[in-house]
C-alpha cells in the first residue's frame, strides 16, 4: 500500500538506526513523514538523530514488554497515538550450538518476541488509524534463512521461520480490515552492519544490494499490494529464489531427506533440479 508513505504520516521502525531499518526510515522522511526510530544501540541512535528534526530516537530492547509500554506512552503523548507505518525490523543473529540453549533464547527473544510485542502493543493504534480512513501498513522483516533453512545457524533460522508464520497469521487475521496491509520483507544479500563486509575491506561486495535498494523494492512491492517482498540481489534473481523455495518444499512432498540441497549425495541432483525447474 504505497499510500502509506505520505506527508504528515507517522512511521515507527525498530532496528531503525542502521542498515535496512535506517534506509526505510530515510524513505519515510523523503515522503514527508515523521519517523520514530527504535533501537538499542545508543551510538547509532545518536547518529540517526542528526539526520533530521523529523526523527525521534528512542532506546529500547524489543524483547522487553515493559520497553514497548514506554514506547506506546511516547507515541500517545507526542504523536497523538498515530501510527501509519509500523516496521518491525529489529533482529539479531549469533552462533547457536546445540549445547548452548542461551543462544536460542537470546535470539528468539529479539527476533520473535520483538515482533509479538510490537504487534500486541501497536496494532490497536494502527487499526484505529486505518479505520479512520488513513491507509496504514505493517511490515515485518523476515529472512530467506527462515524459508530455505540453510545449515549453520538453527536458532536464527528457526526464529525467522517463526516470524514468517506470524506475519502470515497477522495478514489473515487482518484480511477484512479496510486501509490496512501487512507485508513480509525478505531481504536478499544486503551490505549491512549485521551481515558484515565479507570482502574484509569494508567495501560492498559486488553481489550484495545496498539497504536503500531493499527499501526501494519494499515500496514497489507494497504499491503492487504484495504480501511477499522477496528481494533479489546482484547475484540471485527473484526467479532463482522461487526455485530454491520450491526445491526445499519438495523435500517434504517427495520424501527426500531434509535440507537435501546441501547434502553431499544430493547437491548435484538439487542443482540440476533447480536449474531445470519452472515456477
Amino acid at each position: 500500500m504505497a499510500q502509506t508513505f505520505k506527508k504528515g504520516g507517522v512511521a515507527l521502525i525498530t532496528g531503525g538506526a542502521s542498515g535496512i531499518g535506517l534506509a526505510i526510515a530515510k524513505k519515510c522522511l523523503g515522503h514527508g513523514m515523521r519517523v520514530i526510530i527504535v533501537d538499542k544501540n545508543p551510538a547509532t541512535l545518536a547518529d540517526a538523530s542528526k539526520i533530521s528534526t523529523d526523527i525521534t530516537v528512542l532506546e529500547a530492547d524489543v524483547g522487553r514488554k515493559e520497553d514497548w509500554d514506554s514506547l506506546k506512552s511516547v507515541v500517545e503523548r507526542d504523536f497523538g497515538g498515530r501510527i501509519d507505518f509500523l516496521a518491525l525490523n529489529a533482529g539479531m543473529g549469533m552462533k547457536s550450538p546445540w549445547d548452548d540453549p542461551s543462544a536460542f533464547s537470546t535470539t528468539f527473544n529479539t527476533n520473535i518476541m520483538g515482533v509479538v510485542n510490537g504487534v500486541s502493543t501497536f496494532l490497536p493504534l494502527v487499526k484505529r488509524n486505518a479505520s479512520a480512513g488513513t491507509p496504514s501498513s505493517i511490515v515485518i522483516t523476515g529472512s530467506k534463512q527462515g524459508i530455505t533453512n540453510p545449515p549453520g545457524n538453527p536458532a536464527y533460522n528457526a526464529s525467522k521461520a517463526a516470524v514468517k508464520s506470524l506475519a502470515e497469521h497477522l495478514s489473515w487475521d487482518l484480511r477484512n480490515e479496510q486501509n490496512l496491509s501487512v507485508h513480509l520483507l525478505v531481504p536478499g544479500w544486503t551490505f549491512t552492519g549485521m551481515t558484515g563486509p565479507s570482502t574484509g575491506t569494508g567495501e560492498k561486495p559486488a553481489g550484495a544490494w545496498l539497504p536503500e535498494q531493499v527499501a526501494d523494492f519494499l515500496e514497489k512491492k507494497m504499491g503492487e499490494g504484495q504480501f511477499w517482498v522477496l528481494c533479489p540481489d546482484n547475484e540471485v534473481t527473484e526467479a532463482l529464489d522461487r526455485k530454491r523455495v520450491a526445491w526445499g518444499a519438495g523435500d517434504l512432498l517427495q520424501g527426500r531427506p531434509p535440507l537435501s540441497r546441501w547434502r553431499e549425495n544430493w547437491k548435484e541432483r538439487a542443482q540440476e533440479g533447480i536449474n531445470n525447474m519452472e515456477v
